[in-house]
């Protein structure tokens, strides 16, 4: 049996489409030989890629389908989005087009149809994709009011430029207002509408925006988020939540605490804030569990030790 002519370069490390090979000198017969795998109508993929980048996966998807996005769990998945969503790892490729068109209906793909505006659909390396605050949206009809609010807090927060290399927030409050407005009626819409009314400046991780709700939810007061405290001449600290008044600062500590070099750190910054009498809570992934219990017993026990009282 005769070898098949070998793919042209650009077409043997990624998935593409039977209109791309037709552009590249592809006949027909070929694409139809062994080796190329069909996930779906007019896609290919070489059988011999260990590993596919998930863009370059998705993209052949929404060039076959005219007047197409990728959207909800595939966006909210390569935008990175932090927070719970059902289906996000199930495989299938999400796909939206204007509600004047067609649903998608293809093998591994879950086609949505909506109204979009111009600035909900945008370009990442290539794939045209909904933007984030549009995923967000596009992915409140099956997330739990908390986790739109990790996600509206993810879109916020202030980037730090010297580690993100950007300077400005995903989405603005009056943004993420103003979209929803566009939206009326749309599944999930009132969700999305609690979660933004929950949701603050300041957050630096899913599990600051989780602790601060748990002790909001049991009447502790609420805290400042990531803002500089003095505590001396020269010496500035930016704990995760801020009690201003009865000096109390927690830090949520995360996977990477663990490191040596980091507990030499955190064992200076608790040293900091007692020097200048600040009381430091440190919580751990153990003290949310259960509904962050423990966690909202440790805070409200440094907050009472401190002349806080429940109203």
């Amino acid at each position: 049996m005769r070898n098949p002519r070998p793919l042209p370069v650009e077409l043997t490390a990624v998935p593409f489409t039977v209109y791309e090979a037709a552009d590249a000198g592809v006949s027909a017969g070929r694409l139809r030989y062994r080796g190329l795998s069909i996930p779906s109508r007019g896609v290919r993929i070489p059988a011999q890629l260990a590993a596919v980048d998930p863009i370059a996966k998705v993209r052949p998807y929404t060039i076959v389908t005219p007047f197409s996005a990728a959207s909800h769990a595939t966006a909210f998945k390569l935008w990175d989005l932090p927070g719970f969503l059902p289906g996000r790892d199930d495989g299938r490729i999400h796909i939206s087009r204007p509600d004047t068109m067609a649903i998608v209906r293809r093998t591994g793909v879950v086609g949505h149809v909506g109204q979009f505006f111009a600035d909900e659909i945008v370009n990442l390396n290539g794939l045209v994709i909904t933007s984030r605050p549009r995923t967000w949206l596009d992915c409140a009809r099956k997330m739990g009011i908390d986790e739109l609010t990790v996600v509206a807090d993810h879109l916020l927060r202030i980037p730090r430029p010297e580690f993100e290399g950007r300077s400005e927030p995903y989405a603005t409050m009056a943004g993420l207002a103003d979209m929803l407005d566009r939206h009326k009626g749309t599944p999930g819409i009132q969700k999305a509408r609690l979660a933004l009314e929950q949701a603050r400046i300041g957050s630096d991780s899913a599990q600051e925006t989780k602790l601060r709700l748990a002790l909001e939810y049991r009447g502790l007061p609420e805290p400042q988020l990531n803002v500089p405290v003095e505590l001396g001449a020269g010496v500035v600290r930016q704990p995760d939540l801020a009690y201003r008044e009865q000096k109390v600062a927690v830090e949520y500590d995360g996977e990477g605490h663990s490191e040596t070099a980091q507990i030499v750190r955190d064992i200076a910054r608790e040293e900091d804030f007692a020097r200048a009498g600040w009381l430091l809570v440190r919580i751990s992934r153990r003290h949310m569990e259960n509904e962050a219990r423990a966690a909202v017993a440790k805070v409200r026990s440094a907050l009472m030790n401190r002349g806080w009282s429940p109203k």
